[in-house]
C-alpha cells in the first residue's frame, strides 16, 4: 500500500507542532513538574497515540492499526528503562528538578536528529558500498563480543 507524501508531511508538521507546543508554550518556564500534572500529560500523550492508531484503523484497516499499537507497546514499555538511565544521568551531573524537562526534552530531539542523520548515512552508504554491511556487521559482533567479557 502507497501512503500519499502528503500524509508524512501532515504527520511530521504535527509531531513538530506538538513538540514545539510541550516545550515552548506548556513547559517555557523551567520548574518541577508534580506528578499529578505529569500523570495527566502522560494521559494526553497516550490518548493522542491510540486516537492515531484509530486514524489508522479507519484509513489503512486492522493490521496496520495492529502493527502501529504493537509497535507503540513495545516502545512504551522499553522507554521505562531509559527512566532509570534519566534518574543516573541526572542525579550524577546534578541537574535541577525544575531544569529536567528541558534538558530532557532537547535531549531527545538531538537524539531524534541524530539517528536520522546516521540512518540516512548508514543508508546512503549501503546502497552505494554494500560490503560496508560486513565491516557494520562484525563491528557489532566484535562489540558484543568485547561487552559480554567486559567487567
Amino acid at each position: 500500500m502507497q501512503i500519499s507524501i502528503y500524509f508524512w508531511i501532515g504527520f511530521h508538521i504535527f509531531i513538530f507542532l506538538m513538540l514545539a507546543l510541550d516545550l515552548g508554550f506548556f513547559n517555557k518556564h523551567a520548574r518541577r513538574i508534580p506528578l499529578k500534572e505529569a500523570i495527566i500529560w502522560s494521559g494526553i500523550w497516550i490518548t493522542l497515540a491510540l486516537l492515531f492508531c484509530g486514524f489508522v484503523f479507519v484509513q489503512f484497516g486492522r493490521t496496520k492499526a495492529m502493527e502501529f499499537l504493537t509497535g507503540y507497546l513495545i516502545e512504551y514499555s522499553l522507554s521505562v528503562d531509559n527512566i532509570f538511565v534519566f534518574i543516573l544521568i541526572f542525579t550524577y551531573f546534578a541537574v535541577k528538578e525544575q531544569y529536567q524537562h528541558r534538558v530532557l526534552f532537547w535531549g531527545i530531539i538531538g537524539a531524534l536528529i541524530m539517528r536520522g542523520i546516521f540512518i540516512f548515512t548508514g543508508v546512503a552508504l549501503i546502497n552505494r558500498f554494500h560490503w560496508l554491511v560486513i565491516i557494520f556487521g562484525g563491528f557489532l559482533v566484535f562489540t558484543g563480543i568485547k561487552m559480554m567479557f567486559q567487567k
